[in-house]
């Protein structure tokens, strides 16, 4: 299982992100141009305390994402655009979950490369939820049915 974020625009949900994905024991990956400036030293500094166990791998662009021959699995879209309810998807281990820009999501060929294309649910009037509480979802459904989620720490 792998997040990917698609040009993200605030510098405090990739924070978030980092800090999700590292949490789950899941890498992410993030495809730039970002809309803020973005250094190995930003992503260090947005991952905190969280860094050393943080698996975040930074593409250029679009067409050097989807030309990665390291990755396997379906490129799963979250969008608001799906017709399809992420709740009814048969999620697989090797899946990678893409949530694009919190302005304006992702271009017509990002949606045309997607294999599977899903949205969350919301109550009527409701129109977005924040990216990273979309991927904290997504990510703990994908990871339960998968039995993904990662050991518990064991203390004391």
């Amino acid at each position: 299982m792998r997040l990917a974020l698609f040009q993200p625009d605030i510098p405090q949900n990739l924070g978030a992100a980092i800090r999700l994905a590292a949490c789950l024991g899941v890498p992410l990956e993030v495809i730039e141009p970002c809309g803020f400036p973005l250094s190995d030293a930003a992503i260090r500094r947005a991952a905190m305390d969280y860094a050393a166990i943080a698996d975040v791998r930074r593409h250029p662009g679009w067409a050097d994402f989807r030309d990665d021959r390291g990755r396997t699995g379906r490129l799963v879209l979250f969008t608001t655009q799906a017709a399809r309810p992420f709740q009814t998807f048969e999620f697989r281990p090797d899946d990678v979950l893409l949530f694009g820009r919190e302005s304006a999501g992702v271009p017509e060929a990002v949606h045309e490369a997607a294999d599977a294309r899903l949205f969350i649910p919301l109550a009527p009037g409701a129109r977005s939820l924040n990216v990273v509480t979309a991927a904290a979802m997504a990510l703990s459904r994908a990871l339960s049915v998968t039995d993904g989620f990662p050991s518990p720490a064991r203390t004391g």
